[in-house]
């Protein structure tokens, strides 16, 4: 019961991510795509933790956290650069 489970979070988790990926393309501005890339970012995080969850390795929960911190920074330099440049 539980793989299937693991399986549709799987797909709900991938759906989200190409709709993402639909919107950084379509997207009407430059701030809609770096929202859309931080949601893509966020959601392959959590599918970083569910990774180390199904194979119980918790290193994917370190690499997890250092890539969300990257992104954090990424995003914030993204917005003071769109906002009135570097």
């Amino acid at each position: 019961m539980s793989d299937i489970i693991y399986q549709i979070a799987g797909a709900i988790a991938l759906a989200a991510i190409l709709l993402a990926f639909i919107r950084m393309i379509k997207g009407p501005s430059s701030a809609d795509r770096v929202v859309a890339l931080d949601v893509m970012t966020i959601i392959s995080i959590s599918l970083i933790v569910f990774l180390a969850l199904i194979l119980q390795r918790s290193i994917y929960v370190d690499i997890a956290l250092v890539y969300g911190l990257i992104s954090f920074v990424g995003v914030v330099a993204i917005a003071r650069y769109l906002e009135r440049g570097l």
